[in-house]
């Protein structure tokens, strides 16, 4: 059984007890979280469509930790100008882990 959930404004396909890490969600970890916009559900061969979310479908999952992604360089230069500009980023992900999905 999978599902494709929007989360954060993303699409996912999750099943249970998977681990996905999601852009940075306003919980505290350790806390649930429930996605109510599921936009399909397979079951056994089953496949379920929503126009365009699934009325009374749930997807429920633990926040196990706030992280943040890999640096990122952005390195900006026009030759022969003396124009150098050098920014970092690094990404605020949540780690999620998926509990259960409720057709």
């Amino acid at each position: 059984m999978y599902a494709v959930v929007e989360i954060a404004g993303q699409q996912f396909k999750v099943q249970k007890d998977q681990k996905v890490f999601v852009h940075r969600l306003d919980t505290e970890a350790g806390k649930k979280v429930t996605f109510d916009r599921v936009l399909l559900i397979e079951d056994a061969g089953k496949v379920t469509l929503g126009a365009p979310a699934i009325e009374g479908a749930k997807v429920t999952a633990e926040v196990n930790d706030h992280i943040k992604g890999d640096k990122v360089i952005v390195f900006k230069k026009k030759r022969r100008k003396g124009y150098r500009v050098k920014n970092g980023h690094r990404q605020q992900y949540t780690s999620i882990t998926i509990k259960s999905i409720k057709a």
